[in-house]
């Protein structure tokens, strides 16, 4: 299958082109640089140099596509809201051109942005908020309007995907902690994050590539939910700072504009994801990755 990646240069692309070509795929993967263009063929992926909203260009290259995998997004959280309906725009586009046929089309969303009842895994089935919401829900949006007009998309979330040298959002943490002299959490810090090694959830992207069910949401989960407070204390540990807990009146002094998703409780079930795909993680946990990361790259 010759497969057009967007994204392909990140953290998820740059580990799931391999994953695709040991496979036997064909990998186009865009990139905006040389240097990514060095990256990709180093790979053995064929470069395609353009910006993901260069929406002509795009076009482009996903009309020789056998199948597209849309990994690429702007986390600038100050800034989602734009992020968000730039991505819109983005699945739009890829959507109009496999509209009609049976080339799979990957959309990748996240597990966060399902907010279950206290106590309650995200699964799923379970539909997404409107973008009027969260504004990143535009990429389920989006998903789900190019589906409508018949292209075979497929949504992934994704949870904290993690390896020793990165850790997605864990690294606002890490960045606080080295600013504040300490790392903290909120109240009993109980509040969970899901997460799954880059290598389970790269081999989940090619299952679903290869057969996903149209109009399925998977989500790449191996562990439901890892405390705050126990990935701060390894955090701790590893950065030789005390660890403290903070009133929720303090969250916001602390934390920004990162407030809200530091006291979310996030946890999220992957379990109908492993038996539909048999999909089975079998990389490090978080915390194992955490204490082996080295802190002073991070």
């Amino acid at each position: 299958m010759r497969v057009f990646v967007t994204g392909a240069t990140g953290f998820i692309g740059s580990h799931l082109i391999p994953e695709l070509i040991e496979a036997g795929h064909h990998v186009v993967g865009l990139t905006r640089s040389d240097a990514g263009v060095e990256a990709l063929v180093r790979a053995g992926a064929e470069p395609f140099l353009g910006d993901v909203n260069d929406l002509s260009r795009l076009r482009g290259a996903a009309e020789k596509a056998d199948g597209i995998v849309h990994a690429a997004f702007n986390h600038d959280f100050s800034n989602l809201k734009q992020h968000s309906e730039a991505d819109r725009t983005v699945i739009e586009t890829l959507g109009e051109v496999v509209a009609g046929s049976e080339r799979p089309f990957i959309v990748t969303s996240g597990t966060g942005l399902i907010r279950s009842k206290p106590g309650a895994l995200a699964v799923e089935t379970d539909d997404p908020p409107s973008s009027n919401e969260s504004p990143r829900a535009a990429t389920e949006e989006a998903a789900a309007a190019v589906a409508a007009k018949g292209a075979r998309v497929i949504v992934i979330r994704l949870p904290q995907v993690h390896d020793t040298r990165y850790q997605g959002r864990i690294a606002v943490h890490i960045q606080l902690a080295r600013q504040k002299g300490r790392v903290a959490y909120v109240g009993e810090g109980k509040n969970r994050l899901p997460a799954a090694h880059v290598s389970d959830v790269v081999r989940l992207y090619r299952l679903v590539l290869e057969k996903g069910v149209a109009g399925a949401r998977y989500h790449a989960v191996a562990e439901q939910g890892v405390a705050i407070r126990n990935i701060a204390q390894v955090i701790g540990a590893g950065m030789n700072l005390p660890v403290a807990s903070l009133a929720a009146d303090e969250a916001l002094g602390y934390y920004g504009s990162f407030a809200g998703l530091a006291v979310a409780d996030l946890a999220a079930s992957g379990a109908r994801t492993q038996e539909q795909l048999d999909w089975r993680p079998t990389g490090p946990d978080l915390l194992t990755d955490l204490r082996e990361m080295v802190y002073g790259a991070a």
